[in-house]
């Protein structure tokens, strides 16, 4: 082998190496994208506490005030029991996404990535419909409260949920 060929693959080399650490150095398309959802999720993790607090915060004002009208304690403990019920349901909900949303972030490289995450939003969903009917049910037979103020109270944190959304929602537009 000449001096010549072995400096020309020598040189070939070296380029391909300063090429490479180009490559390395340029940052990727989705850079700007990234920091993007960077700051949605993080304001998406403070509403859905934010949420949490209030339906917690709604289901002891409920129950207090049907503990004042009837003074009975077992239907202002199903009252508060369904809420927080509802309010636990939330914050799953909120853990599950945040973990989702990193899980898709760490598998974007992947093609089966989308199914993959797919299948966790609906073993999530499955999750917490199960966690929601389980709970209500201990509330209602291994505590024995009222079964309507049990569901009620459930469905007054519901509620809280959906006009909080909606209330934070439109306060975020503006």
């Amino acid at each position: 082998m000449s001096f010549s060929t072995s400096s020309k693959v020598l040189n070939k080399l070296h380029k391909s190496v300063i090429d490479r650490e180009q490559e390395c150095l340029t940052p990727p398309a989705s850079a700007t994208i990234i920091a993007t959802l960077c700051a949605v999720e993080a304001e998406e993790k403070r509403q859905a506490r934010q949420i949490a607090c209030l339906q917690a915060a709604a289901a002891l004002m409920v129950s207090g005030v049907v503990y004042s009208l009837n003074g009975v304690q077992q239907y202002a403990a199903a009252v508060l029991s369904g809420g927080l019920v509802s309010a636990l349901n939330g914050t799953l909900l909120a853990w599950r996404m945040s973990r989702a949303a990193l899980s898709s972030a760490l598998e974007a490289q992947h093609s089966s990535g989308a199914h993959r995450q797919l299948r966790l939003m609906y073993f999530y969903a499955a999750e917490r419909f199960l966690a929601v009917v389980v709970l209500l049910g201990l509330c209602m037979a291994a505590l024995k409260l009222p079964p309507l103020a049990v569901l009620g109270g459930f469905v007054m944190g519901q509620a809280v949920l959906l006009v909080a959304r909606l209330f934070l929602n439109k306060s975020n537009r503006f």
